[in-house]
């Protein structure tokens, strides 16, 4: 009777050394599996961005017919895959944080002892294992993407665009070489079907402020270097 009342231990404590060390092997094992899997989705999307970019590029600026619209629109797909990529990083800094606390929790106590080092980790482990929770947000996660890859390729799309309508070869064959005379002719170039070129111009400055604040002025998010310089 006593037996069947008694709170039952949890199963870690009930497992023998051997038996726990070859649980956390095999564990960390799975979870760096996870971690590049969701690793390798980022690089794909990544890919996806850059093959938009180029193949925007070779259309808009190889070709005096095509609309600096094309361009605008390949801003509008990378912001897109931006999202997507922000999504997918979410999940992989989840597993990758994990695979972080068995490496600094277990793996380095065993090469290099420090006393008082966290001993309640594995309980956090198990907590996150019963309710797994994102461990940042999507602004957070778009706010990476941007400052490691997507900025640059905002960046060169930008400078495509104002390329495209600031040079009267690349927007009509048979139109003189140079740059256009005035800014006022490079505003009235950015119109996109009835809407005037200053409303695109005040569009793509307001969207392009909005993009480098959010990913340069997050407050207090020092990511992947918390722990170190050296990331994956």
């Amino acid at each position: 009777m006593n037996d069947a009342s008694a709170a039952p231990n949890p199963i870690g404590r009930s497992l023998s050394s051997a038996e726990l060390v070859t649980t956390i092997a095999h564990f960390h094992r799975a979870e760096i599996a996870r971690m590049a899997g969701w690793r390798d989705r980022l690089d794909r999307t990544t890919n996806w961005a850059i093959t938009v970019v180029a193949a925007m590029l070779s259309v808009s600026l190889s070709t005096a017919s095509a609309h600096h619209g094309v361009l605008l629109f390949a801003m509008l797909l990378v912001l897109l895959l931006l999202w997507i990529e922000a999504r997918r990083y979410r999940f992989f800094d989840f597993y990758r944080a994990r695979v972080r606390q068995l490496e600094r929790h277990y793996f380095a106590q065993i090469f290099a002892p420090r006393e008082d080092f966290a001993s309640d980790w594995l309980l956090i482990v198990g907590e996150g294992l019963r309710a797994p929770k994102f461990l940042l947000s999507q602004r957070v996660a778009l706010a990476r993407r941007l400052r490691r890859n997507y900025a640059y390729l905002f960046l060169v799309l930008l400078l495509a665009w104002v390329l495209k309508i600031s040079t009267p070869s690349l927007q009509a064959v048979g139109a003189r070489p140079g740059l256009v005379g005035s800014l006022r002719e490079v505003i009235d170039n950015a119109a996109l079907g009835p809407i005037p070129g200053t409303v695109i111009v005040a569009f793509i400055a307001a969207f392009y402020i909005a993009l480098f604040a959010a990913a340069f002025v997050a407050v207090g998010d020092r990511g992947e270097l918390t722990f170190g310089d050296v990331h994956v």
